[in-house]
């Protein structure tokens, strides 16, 4: 094969590590902001979340905030890419924007304004007072969710013309104006369970890192490469993240990170036609919501009685003495065998 032909593979390898790069470089700039500002992560007291409060209690003033490392250096090598394209079209450079209108121009929207959310959420868990004191509720964040995928959606269905829902192992299907209510419902669906998953040191970073992989593979194979290689720049940011917020933490995720690649995740799925493979490639996440959920419901309906210890289970997990370590390296390793799992699944699929 010759050069022409695996640039697109190239691309992907060269942006990733120069994601990494970034990433890696930014990060004591970004921490001598958040420790010098004091931008510590408030952990609930112990008459609201009394197990939550008994585990972590040492993570308080632990800065969070972290997400904008993965983010910003994403939007940092878009730009920088996408002038260089611009301005000098003739230069070898040019050929690694990977900034284009009916690929990566909507899920790199998407990401940079629900971060931006996101970020807002954190900032409000740190200084906000009355009744942002701590942050947003779920029902502020579900809100958020369902504005940013009702503009998704209707950029999908009116601007990019789509309603083609595919199903594995059956076939495409034109649903109509039905698209629009299913592809929120993945949206909101999908950032809910990656910001309910962002409980522990490296735990949503490793999930995330697994799950974007799988779709960049998927992606790569539709002949999307500017998308891949959109994935491919968020897996770089998301692997110098994850260098520094391995146990114990230098800083968390946040609101800023899990909020905007929750959504951006969901994205990249419905650009594939691949949304229906999220259950399976993001198995994790949906266990995560589930438990959240069966918790709540379990404590409206059954008088306070609860399911689990805490919630979401990997808190049930850390409650009947599972070492945080373990419990992260374990999930990661399913998230690895589910994304492998999820692309085998994809590639038979695609070949029928």
């Amino acid at each position: 094969m010759d050069y022409i032909s695996l640039f697109p593979v190239i691309k992907i390898f060269i942006l990733t590590a120069l994601s990494f790069v970034l990433a890696f470089v930014l990060t004591p700039v970004l921490t001598h902001f958040l420790y010098k500002y004091k931008m510590g992560k408030s952990i609930r007291s112990a008459t609201l979340a009394p197990v939550m409060a008994k585990l972590h209690a040492h993570k308080s003033g632990t800065p969070t905030m972290g997400g904008i490392l993965i983010w910003l250096s994403v939007l940092v090598i878009a730009l920088v890419f996408f002038y260089v394209d611009k301005f000098f079209p003739e230069s070898e450079l040019s050929r690694f924007n990977f900034l284009d209108r009916g690929e990566t121009l909507l899920p790199l929207g998407a990401l940079i304004a629900s971060s931006l959310v996101g970020l807002a959420d954190d900032w409000l868990n740190i200084r906000g007072k009355g009744i942002f004191k701590g942050g947003m509720r779920i029902w502020h964040r579900l809100a958020i969710y369902s504005v940013i995928a009702a503009v998704g959606a209707w950029w999908f269905f009116y601007k990019l013309d789509w309603d083609l829902l595919h199903i594995p192992f059956v076939g495409n299907f034109e649903i109509g104006f039905w698209y629009i209510p299913i592809f929120i419902f993945i949206i909101v669906g999908t950032s809910f369970s990656v910001n309910e998953t962002d409980g522990l040191d490296g735990l949503a970073g490793g999930l995330l890192l697994a799950a974007f992989g799988a779709f960049g593979i998927m992606a790569f194979v539709s002949g999307r490469y500017d998308l891949a290689t959109f994935c491919g720049v968020i897996s770089g940011a998301l692997l110098a993240f994850l260098w520094f917020n391995i146990t114990p933490a230098r800083f968390f995720m946040g609101d800023t990170g899990a909020m905007g690649l929750g959504v951006t995740l969901g994205i990249v799925a419905m650009m594939t036609n691949t949304a229906l493979f999220l259950p399976v490639v993001c198995f994790l996440f949906v266990i995560e919501a589930l438990s959240f959920i069966i918790q709540q419901a379990s404590k409206k309906l059954r008088n306070g009685k609860k399911v689990f210890l805490s919630s979401p289970i990997h808190h049930h997990f850390e409650a009947i003495g599972w070492s945080e370590p373990k419990i992260v390296m374990r999930f990661w390793v399913i998230a690895g065998v589910c994304a492998v799992l999820g692309v085998i699944l994809f590639l038979i699929d695609s070949s029928l």
